[in-house]
């Protein structure tokens, strides 16, 4: 929790949940629903999928896989 003055402490949650919103939606029909849903979008697609370009454009298993190889990062 960010604590009053300290508005940076939330920013990057924010903005993810900002993105998970705009890219997945906010009504789901039940929580098991929901759940699906969001393990779908994380681990599927946005960890395996997605690039980000704070990575250089390449996608965070790529990044992970080339740390546990030894390889040279992305960025």
């Amino acid at each position: 929790m960010s604590r009053r003055g300290e508005c940076y402490d939330n920013a990057a949650m924010e903005s993810w949940f900002s993105t998970l919103k705009f890219e997945l939606g906010e009504r789901f029909d039940n929580a098991a629903d929901a759940k699906h849903q969001l393990f779908d979008y994380i681990e599927v697609f946005y960890n395996q999928q997605r690039r980000h370009s704070s990575l250089g454009y390449a996608r965070p298993a790529e990044v992970d896989r080339r740390y546990s190889f030894g390889d040279q990062p992305a960025a």
